[in-house]
């Protein structure tokens, strides 16, 4: 059974398609136009006002990856670049490839997963009626099922300064996702702008600069029941 990475990209949907009660609930707190833009560009944070556009997975022990992603104007394809293969779909089939594929893994490894990705995934399957084939949130401080390399590295948050993957890569000399000129916050512009692929490629580096940050993780820092991992 293998090891596999994953991760999300998400984007709000339109505003203006909410009725004026939901509308006002969401603006309830903003004072400015600035907070009220802001509150708008952050829909796709939350599964209920969000939906998710891609979700990349890679086999850390084969380093071969996969994308499973939405076009803007529902067409469907496929097409592989070196070790990674793209598959535009829906949000539904997204999901469906996503849990299909993640059933019979022995070990998963996110960054911040447990905060964002897996409950993100479980309430968006849950709204377009897909069942879930693994728990994605096991107990929280048994590494065995989940690699959460946000928690591992934090200490489970007994660190007070938090970090971010581009942060952590930089900081071991991995290769960050960010360096080609795409961060997570243009995912929303990219998806309206029908750079679509951007998002998918984008998506792949960051589970490659997690599996590399997995590995720096297992072999220097991780701590087994025999005393510190050693190799």
């Amino acid at each position: 059974m293998s090891k596999i990475v994953f991760d999300i990209e998400t984007v709000g949907e339109d505003f203006d398609t909410y009725d004026p009660a939901t509308q006002e609930l969401l603006l309830k707190n903003a004072k400015t136009d600035e907070e009220k833009q802001a509150i708008k560009d952050g829909l796709g944070l939350s599964p209920v006002s969000g939906k998710i556009v891609a979700i990349a997975m890679l086999d850390v022990a084969s380093d071969e990856g996969i994308v499973f992603f939405q076009s803007t104007d529902g067409t469907k394809g496929k097409f592989r670049e070196g070790k990674g293969e793209y598959i535009v779909c829906s949000e539904k089939e997204i999901l469906e490839n996503f849990w299909d594929k993640i059933s019979d893994c022995s070990q998963f490894i996110t960054y911040n997963g447990r905060g964002f990705d897996c409950p993100y995934i479980m309430m968006r399957s849950a709204s377009l009626k897909i069942k879930p084939t693994k728990d994605l949130m096991p107990y929280r401080y048994d590494a065995r099922a989940h690699v959460d390399l946000y928690d591992q590295l934090t200490c489970y948050g007994a660190m007070r300064r938090h970090f971010s993957l581009h942060m952590v890569s930089q900081a071991f000399g991995i290769k960050s996702p960010k360096e080609d000129g795409i961060s997570g916050a243009m995912v929303g512009d990219l998806f309206r702008d029908q750079r679509t692929t951007d998002i998918a490629r984008y998506c792949l580096r960051d589970v490659r600069a997690t599996k590399d940050v997995y590995l720096r993780w297992e072999k220097y820092i991780k701590v087994t029941k025999q005393g510190f991992s050693r190799r």
